[in-house]
């Protein structure tokens, strides 16, 4: 069998792989993940430029979240009534926070709390447990789900700058962890990548469970804060009080990290972050 150098889409290959290591996250933006999320959900949410000559659409400009804007929106299309079109966006929103909530929980269940939060890329072995048989990335596609259910309560521009920039920011750490875990585990990890998917889940896994008992009440406890996003858009979202729900997400989030701090220290799972 031929080498892939010998093939005439060599060329085109290397390319892509120079264009990927140029788009990697580096160790800094790793270990820093939460804050850089922190700054870039407090800038949607502050959006100075609002303050500035309005540069595109004018509904894009008001203060008003995106909920109220979606509903606005979908009630100008003449296809359902304002009075429906909110409860539609909430709905649709709940079941964002939802996939959020269910895509962390079960990925640090399998994952274990010290390597999902852990400062630095970890690899041990090549872990095929849980989620990560569906799909490579699902603390990621959990977190783009909790990020989009958030921006619902920011104004239209700061929803769409938080979602642009989570989505890059996401896109950079997986390419980057994903380098890091072929140079650490070599093939066994080359075949991981050619059976599972990285952002759209297999509906069949392809590879065997591996023997990892899952750590559900550690993962429930460290991840309160999509949990808590979810309960704000599903339940205090139909009280229409943005203020509320804001912070519910915000008290959600302080009660994590406190969780985070008071729980004992385990043997982390192998896999990555």
């Amino acid at each position: 069998m031929q080498e892939w150098v010998a093939h005439p889409t060599a060329e085109p290959h290397k390319e892509e792989q120079d264009k990927e290591k140029y788009m990697r996250a580096s160790a800094f933006e790793f270990r820093f993940r939460m804050i850089i999320q922190i700054v870039i959900v407090f800038l949607g949410f502050w959006a100075p430029w609002l303050n500035l000559s309005a540069l595109g659409p004018p509904d894009l400009g008001r203060h008003i979240s995106t909920l109220e804007w979606l509903a606005l929106e979908l009630s100008r299309t003449g296809l359902v009534r304002f009075s429906y079109a909110t409860p539609v966006v909430i709905v649709l929103g709940s079941l964002a926070a939802a996939a959020g909530a269910v895509f962390r929980v079960w990925g640090s269940a399998y994952l274990g709390y010290r390597t999902v939060h852990h400062g630095q890329m970890q690899a041990e072995t090549v872990m095929a447990a849980g989620p990560y048989r569906y799909v490579r990335n699902p603390l990621y596609i959990g977190g783009w789900f909790m990020m989009a259910a958030i921006s619902l309560l920011a104004p239209p521009s700061g929803a769409l700058f938080i979602m642009i920039l989570v989505t890059m920011f996401y896109l950079r750490l997986i390419l980057g962890e994903e380098a890091f875990l072929t140079a650490q585990q070599g093939e066994p990890y080359r075949e991981y990548l050619r059976a599972v998917p990285r952002l759209l889940p297999r509906l069949h896994a392809k590879l065997p469970q591996s023997p990892v008992r899952p750590q559900w009440l550690i993962a429930v406890l460290s991840e309160m804060n999509p949990i808590g996003i979810f309960v704000a858009l599903a339940i205090l979202s139909w009280r229409y009080d943005n203020l509320l729900m804001i912070k519910a997400i915000l008290i959600s989030f302080g009660l994590s990290l406190v969780v985070r701090a008071l729980i004992p220290g385990e043997k982390a799972d192998p896999q990555k972050v």
